[in-house]
């Protein structure tokens, strides 16, 4: 490249030289910036045709996201509540309002009364759920987080309730986060006279922005001696480029591919040079290699993905279908006008099979996605189908690809 553009650049002097000669006009000053604007466009169209940013390609070690969970009540609902059949319910709701210094049984020298007004509190208006929320990387207390909120009792619809204040906890028992606010539920369900309508789910919403954070998870990113950069698709090739591209910009060992997965970067000290630092990286371009060769069928729905990269070897394909049909015709047998008989019913029975003459195609050696797509629509394969033809050519030997059935 640097042989390239130094020629270029020659060529280009020559030649202003020349024309101002005869022009007998001085063109020196217009050489520099002709020659790096043409070197800049050699440079765009000497860049690669295919590359990837750093940062869609992998993920930092130890800046990931936290599941928080928590269990609260959910109130203000219109007669689609738990009702007095869930006793957690009544018993969150005793335990709430003790809290607050309402007293809902009998006082405790009665002790027969108290005992029989337990679980007497009709909660049709009241529902337990589950909380949960996902914890950002390097959330900060006081900041704002979504919450999705799913009913865990008899609740038909939490269509207008209200969270109460409800403590989401993360793995180690700890409070990270406080939860309330109003739900919003996109579900439908509604019925009348016998008719019913049901549009999504009713017992599961969010509340937007309802959680706000309360305590800072502990992140390795600021105090490590090394940054850590993992492979979302463990691939040794894609470790290896970025390694590569790495090394050639900032020098020599300052990236190095651990494995498939891993590629450790030396990093400054200082928070501030850190967090530059990783910016100029994210931000480079790399030329990926290819991923690799994949074909995803979806059983349930028929949906079948084929990559650019799948090969197949030589194959013989045909795909038929036997059919069997029976028919049966109903007739009545009468005897003669002056003959002796009954008249009976007589049952008669066709049965015909037929196959149909789909024609075998011939797969070549090394065929690509292309070649393969045409020869299932020329023996004219449904998709459920073709989910047959992959299986059994993955059986076989010939695809060359990883069969993935989700």
């Amino acid at each position: 490249m640097k042989t390239i553009l130094e020629s270029l650049k020659r060529f280009l002097g020559k030649l202003f030289h020349k024309a101002g000669a005869r022009s007998g006009l001085r063109l020196g000053f217009l050489v520099g910036p002709v020659c790096w604007a043409l070197l800049a466009a050699a440079l765009i169209a000497a860049g690669p045709a295919r590359a990837d940013r750093i940062k869609d390609l992998v993920t930092v070690g130890g800046v990931r996201a936290n599941q928080l969970i928590g269990y609260g009540l959910v109130v203000g609902l219109q007669g689609t509540g738990d009702g007095q059949d869930i006793t957690f319910t009544g018993q969150s709701v005793r335990a709430m309002l003790d809290r607050l210094g309402v007293s809902v049984t009998a006082p405790l020298s009665d002790y027969d009364a108290s005992r029989s007004n337990t679980g007497a509190i009709n909660l049709k208006n009241v529902a337990a759920v589950m909380v949960t929320a996902e914890l950002p990387p390097f959330a900060k207390p006081g900041q704002r987080i979504d919450v999705n909120v799913a009913a865990m009792g008899k609740a038909e619809s939490l269509r207008g309730g209200s969270l109460l204040l409800t403590r989401l906890r993360g793995v180690d028992g700890q409070v990270y986060a406080l939860a309330q606010g109003s739900l919003t539920i996109t579900g439908v369900d509604a019925g009348g006279a016998g008719s019913r309508v049901s549009v999504g789910v009713t017992t599961s919403g969010r509340v937007p922005s309802g959680g706000m954070v309360e305590r800072t998870v502990e992140s390795p990113f600021e105090t490590a001696e090394k940054i850590i950069l993992n492979v979302r698709e463990s691939d040794f090739s894609t470790a290896a480029a970025i390694a590569q591209a790495i090394n050639e910009r900032f020098g020599e060992g300052v990236a190095n591919a651990v494995d498939g997965v891993t590629v450790t970067v030396e990093a400054p000290s200082g928070p501030n040079q850190r967090v530059a630092f990783l910016s100029m990286i994210e931000n480079m371009d790399v030329k990926a290699p290819e991923p690799v060769a994949r074909v995803v069928v979806n059983s349930r729905t028929g949906t079948v993905v084929i990559s650019r990269n799948v090969r197949v070897t030589a194959a013989a394909v045909t795909h038929g279908t036997l059919t069997v049909k029976i028919s049966a015709t109903n007739e009545v047998s009468q005897p003669n006008p002056l003959g002796q008989g009954q008249t009976v019913e007589v049952q008669n029975a066709d049965v015909q099979v037929s196959e149909p003459k789909n024609p075998m195609v011939l797969l070549q050696p090394g065929v690509d996605l292309r070649s393969i797509v045409d020869a299932v629509n020329q023996i004219g394969a449904t998709p459920s189908s073709l989910i047959s033809i992959l299986e059994a050519l993955k059986s076989s030997g010939s695809l060359r690809a990883e069969l993935v059935v989700i």
